[in-house]
């Protein structure tokens, strides 16, 4: 047996997929060579089948289609400033303040405040989540300190 290729994508896979239905092969056989190929975690069985479905019905488009729904617009690169700006002017004010000024969602100002710019309250301020090495070992010696 071959050995299994570790770097994949997934267009990849499709290809192979696409290129197997069009030469006749069944969907099971198909799956069995991209798991021996690829590894157990390429596909599974019932991807390949929707895959085969899919190409069966006239598809060419080896990519996803466009998801439905909102687009994230709100989170972009003036938003996140304009965010961090309000915080830098008043590191007490509100996400749902900051959301009623900017006027974008308040599921997106907590988004931009805690994973884009890494902020946190502390005694109802925001403070950057940035701890030093050092900070992080002094931590460490003063509780093994107060354990002893």
């Amino acid at each position: 047996m071959a050995t299994p290729i570790k770097e994949w994508s997934k267009l990849e896979v499709r290809a192979v997929v696409r290129f197997l239905f069009s030469k006749g092969t069944k969907p099971s056989e198909i799956h069995k060579q991209i798991a021996e190929t690829y590894g157990e975690g390429a596909m599974s069985r019932s991807r390949v089948y929707q895959w085969c479905t899919w190409f069966g019905e006239g598809r060419t488009s080896l990519g996803d289609e466009p998801k439905s729904g909102r687009s994230k617009i709100s989170t972009n690169e003036e938003n996140t400033t304009r965010v961090d700006e309000l915080i830098r002017c008043d590191r007490r004010m509100k996400i749902r303040e900051i959301a009623l000024k900017l006027e974008i969602p308040k599921s997106t100002v907590h988004e931009i405040v805690h994973d884009t710019l890494g902020y946190r309250k502390v005694s109802a301020r925001w403070v950057p989540k940035m701890l030093t090495e050092d900070h992080k070992l002094q931590r460490v010696e003063i509780s093994q300190r107060l354990l002893q």
